[in-house]
């Protein structure tokens, strides 16, 4: 993800100088902007050659791994924050990952596109699948193996044990705090175990 306002709000959510994970880091902008900005220290997931390259190249520590295998090579509470943005709709093991994020960090981050945005519903109220900013690909040659929304990511929390600390939408690089399962095109939480 390349949206440095969203970007530039992430990092207010992250302590000065943190120990970070970033799974699914693609090209690793997110961390080389951490570190630069917060001082930040720590390691992108990336299964991609291409991301590996884009992460080496920003001089971001990568792990060329398939996310889908799990974290068992991360001891308990290992990182202060594990970032998940823009990933969690593209694993296959979705609620695994989210479990796994809380047991080696302090402090899990994700961001992922809303289905619940009111565009999104109206394309499916036309009996199309939606294709948004967000969500950029026809049905047939999406990346994504699931859409979720706001609420969605609630009640998975509170299924995990999970606490939320903060939760919000994100259109058009503003926060959206009131009815953000339906006025925003991402939805961002941080939480706990």
């Amino acid at each position: 993800m390349s949206n440095l306002a969203l970007h530039q709000r992430i990092a207010q959510m992250i302590p000065q100088g943190a120990h970070l994970l970033d799974l699914g880091c693609g090209d690793g902008a997110l961390l080389a902007h951490l570190k630069q900005t917060r001082g930040c220290t720590g390691y992108g997931v990336e299964i991609s050659d291409d991301g590996v390259h884009a992460c080496i190249a920003r001089g971001v520590n990568v792990i060329q791994a398939n996310l889908d295998a799990g974290l068992s090579m991360f001891r308990d509470k290992s990182f202060d924050v594990v970032l998940q943005i823009d990933t969690l709709q593209h694993l296959r093991n979705a609620e695994v990952m989210l479990r796994e994020t809380a047991r080696v960090g302090q402090l899990g981050i994700v961001a992922f596109p809303n289905f619940a945005h009111w565009p999104n519903r109206m394309q499916v109220l036309q009996g199309q699948m939606p294709v948004t900013k967000t969500l950029p690909y026809q049905w047939y040659d999406t990346p994504n193996i699931r859409v979720g929304t706001f609420k969605d990511f609630e009640q998975l929390a509170q299924k995990n044990g999970l606490r939320i600390q903060d939760g919000f939408g994100w259109q058009d690089g503003k926060e959206v705090r009131f009815a953000p399962n339906a006025r925003a095109s991402m939805a961002v939480f941080a939480f706990k175990s």
